[in-house]
């Protein structure tokens, strides 16, 4: 049985179990089995009398919600390969996409959205929103055959760098995935008696959150989804969940975020926190003496299981995957009693390569690869994979395909270090900065020391491809005495090539919003650089003239 026929057949056998929540502030409103059904039935009625046939695109645009949920599995049912979209996403920048995927239909939250798509794409197809496409007669037809190498869904990339590519994933990716995250979640999920309290932030538009919202809805096993951004503190509280997916970003933010609190409201507990914290890094390297043991227990009992309380009274653990988190950060939740297990992969791996083991949990990598799942590093330090997760292909981009899909090995653009068949991500080899001396230079790793040594910054980039030297990119304004010190710190033990010379600061920060980040908060370093070009170039420039000045007092 195929994914979506296991979907349909768990909602029509338990009509009456909670399959989706949708989390408004302080309340939650479940939607039960018939109830999801019954909406499917409504807009697969309507996706059928817009002439949508089988293999036909349909793009859906709109922020999560029981309706999403339901607009995607009406157009699965139909037959129709689904191409999901972010709502805050750049409407020209969405409009590339649609120019690229060419549906049939676009599906839009509200009038704002189908509105605003419109202007940006003006030689759009049919456009509907929401409210109509639920008000039409329930369809009573039954599912459309699927066969496994038929595609079901064109996820474009984020984007960091070039044109954005439409990843094409197929029913037979899907199949093997879901039986996968099933597997990893039971040996992590704690055995209760009801069901896993899941929450979930993040975009459906992405391939790991797809993976998410499908296997909960196959296990089946209730989902929990915010409504507002804006208010993710309160929905968290209202949730309580068990576990849910997060980006490295929110669990720095939430990391810093206690540190501040606690460095405002001082005292006691900022001291027994602070000497804990250093007992517990004393005790983990294995230096720790028994004034460490006391100290960090004094804290466990005093500080920490509040903190734990505040994050989440019921975390049983967090999954973090769409960038490599920070090894302080991973220690740092361990530390509290919040396990965080990290997963790996892209989009066109069907969002997942690597995940950790619960006894194999090595803090700074990413786990090991999926049963049934290939891995090896090639003589360039880049990660291949190959395995039926691999995608079909770029959406009407065979030369792209061809680039990245080679000898049956995904070229997955990563540089990595594997031991003992657990992944480490160094950095990307497309972004690695090669400075004037011809030194290779991946950012990633300057950056995660600098920000962890620089509590004040809460972003930044490494700069100086085919320049002299590195400078480090600080937004926010962050005090010039922290950032030096912190610049200090982290270059102590680096080779001279690879020292951060300079800090350059703008008061903008990085935000999906301005397009710097993309979505699931990813530097768009192409696009940084262009922003802040006059800033870069005038702080090179004024370095340049400093060692002008210096060759010549010398020389006087």
């Amino acid at each position: 049985m195929h994914f979506l026929a296991r979907i349909f057949e768990n909602l029509e056998q338990q009509p009456d179990k909670c399959a989706v929540l949708e989390v408004h502030g302080t309340e939650l409103r479940e939607h039960d089995g018939r109830a999801l059904l019954e909406l499917v039935s409504k807009a697969r009625a309507f996706v059928a009398s817009a002439g949508v046939q089988p293999g036909d695109r349909v793009a859906v645009l709109a922020p999560n919600s029981a309706k999403w949920v339901c607009a995607d599995l009406a157009a699965l049912a139909c037959g129709a390969i689904v191409v999901p979209l972010y709502d805050k996403q750049e409407p020209k920048e969405l409009a590339v996409m649609l120019r690229s995927a060419k549906p049939a239909l676009l599906l839009a939250g509200s009038r704002e959205l189908a509105d605003t798509i419109a202007a940006a794409w003006p030689e759009h197809g049919r456009i509907a929103i929401f409210d109509e496409v639920f008000e039409a007669e329930p369809s009573k037809a039954g599912l459309h055959a699927i066969a496994p190498e038929d595609p079901v869904a064109i996820i474009y990339t984020s984007g960091t760098s070039g044109q954005p590519k439409g990843v094409v994933l197929t029913r037979a990716n899907v199949d093997f995935m879901i039986p996968k995250t099933m597997e990893r979640l039971a040996k992590v999920a704690v055995d209760r008696r009801g069901p896993d309290r899941v929450f979930h932030f993040l975009p459906f538009c992405f391939a790991a959150s797809r993976m998410m919202l499908w296997t909960q809805l196959s296990r089946p096993n209730p989902i929990m989804i915010s409504t507002d951004l804006t208010k993710l503190v309160v929905e968290m509280g209202t949730a309580k969940p068990n576990y849910f997916l997060n980006v490295p970003a929110v669990l720095e933010r939430i990391r810093n975020g206690v540190g501040a609190n606690l460095r405002e409201r001082g005292g006691i507990a900022l001291g027994l926190y602070e000497r804990g914290v250093a007992a517990y890094q004393a005790i983990s390297a294995g230096r720790g003496g028994l004034l460490d043991k006391v100290a960090l227990a004094l804290a466990q009992r005093v500080v920490f299981g509040k903190v734990k309380a505040k994050i989440g009274e019921n975390l049983d653990f967090l999954i973090s995957g769409s960038a490599p988190l920070a090894e302080e950060t991973q220690r740092w939740f361990q530390m509290l009693g919040i396990p965080v297990y990290q997963a790996y992969g892209l989009t066109e791996t069907t969002g997942i390569v690597s995940l950790d083991e619960p006894d194999q949990v090595v803090a700074g990598r990413v786990g090991v690869a999926l049963g049934g799942v290939e891995i090896r590093c090639s003589d360039e330090g880049e990660l291949l994979v190959r395995g039926p997760n691999i995608f079909k292909g770029y959406w009407e981009m065979p030369e792209e395909t061809t680039a990245v899909i080679r000898d049956g090995w995904f070229h997955t653009g990563d540089q990595v270090d594997i031991e003992r068949g657990n992944i480490k991500i160094i950095g990307r080899i497309k972004n690695l900065i090669i400075p004037e001396s011809g030194h290779n230079i991946a950012p990633e790793p300057l950056e995660e020391k600098f920000l962890g040594a620089c509590p004040e910054a809460t972003q930044c980039m490494m700069v100086g491809h085919a320049r002299p030297f590195v400078a480090v990119l600080v937004p926010g304004r962050p005090s010039e005495a922290a950032v030096e010190r912190a610049i200090e710190q982290v270059n102590a033990d680096l080779p001279a090539y690879r020292k951060i010379r300079r800090a350059i600061f703008v008061d903008e920060m990085f935000t999906p919003d301005n397009g710097l980040l993309t979505a699931n908060q990813k530097l768009r370093r192409a696009v940084i650089e262009r922003h802040f070009a006059a800033q870069i170039d005038a702080a090179y420039e004024a370095a340049k003239a400093d060692r002008q000045k210096g060759s010549a007092s010398a020389t006087a």
